[in-house]
């Protein structure tokens, strides 16, 4: 099985705290400054990422973690402009309260093979500051990454691997990313096209129930198109994980 270099770079503080906090053994995590690009004299700090990022091995997968605002957006058009052209490019991105599913294609999206948002809908509440949302979601996308990188490199997921990744994101894409102990299906799954649906349950997880699930996402999804794995860890007795990465053209 062919191994990949995974680079998370968090842009501003809350693409940082997320990156900061991925535990997944074998990736290279990156944090990237704004304020020292709004130095005077940042020259050279825009000097030094486009170096860095200019020497990224063949083939690397570039996620870029960052807060939809302008000065992320001008810090990534750098990272993206110095990288190889051989890098496999996908960005995730914090948009509180807007879908951008919804929304036309931005003009920096074609950069990606996929962007993935998340507009921390399940963090929002009436009681909850946007502050509270962001540190609530951080921790979550942070395990989230740490168990994609995981499975994908160990195979832990049966029929699930990296041709089945590439399947899904190249081609320009608007996607979510998911780390789910339960599914509420009556959320709006069903704008997406395809993806892929990994379930790991506990020795005491009734099969029918993973397969339950699988069966939901095939009925809901557009294209009907979903890759899919299941995997019964002894450690655990009745918990499910759900990695669910969905995608659907701009």
């Amino acid at each position: 099985m062919q191994s990949f270099t995974h680079i998370f770079v968090g842009i501003g503080g809350t693409g940082a705290r997320i990156v900061n906090s991925i535990t997944a053994d074998g990736i290279v995590k990156v944090t990237v400054n704004p304020a020292y690009y709004l130095l005077p004299n940042s020259e050279k700090y825009e000097e030094r990422l486009r170096e860095f990022f200019s020497r990224l091995p063949e083939n690397t997968f570039l996620w870029l973690v960052f807060e939809d605002r302008d000065v992320n957006h001008e810090l990534r058009e750098i990272i993206v402009d110095s990288a190889p052209r051989d890098t496999i490019r996908l960005a995730y991105v914090l948009t509180p309260r807007k879908e951008l599913v919804n929304e036309k294609k931005p003009p920096w999206a074609r950069d990606f093979e996929t962007v993935f948002y998340d507009s921390l809908w399940d963090f929002l509440s009436d009681d909850a500051s946007l502050q509270d949302a962001f540190q609530s979601a951080s921790a979550n996308i942070a395990e989230m990454f740490s168990r994609l990188y995981y499975y994908l490199e160990t195979q832990m997921l049966v029929n699930i691997d990296y041709a089945d990744l590439f399947n899904m994101i190249r081609g320009g894409n608007v996607g979510i990313l998911r780390l789910l102990h339960e599914v509420d299906f009556s959320w709006h799954w069903g704008v997406w096209e395809r993806g892929l649906i990994g379930i790991l349950v506990g020795r005491e997880f009734p099969l029918k129930g993973a397969h339950s699930i699988l069966r939901n996402f095939q009925e809901i999804l557009s294209e009907k198109d979903i890759i899919w794995g299941v995997i019964t860890d002894e450690t655990i007795e009745k918990d499910v994980e759900i990695i669910s990465l969905l995608v659907k053209k701009w």
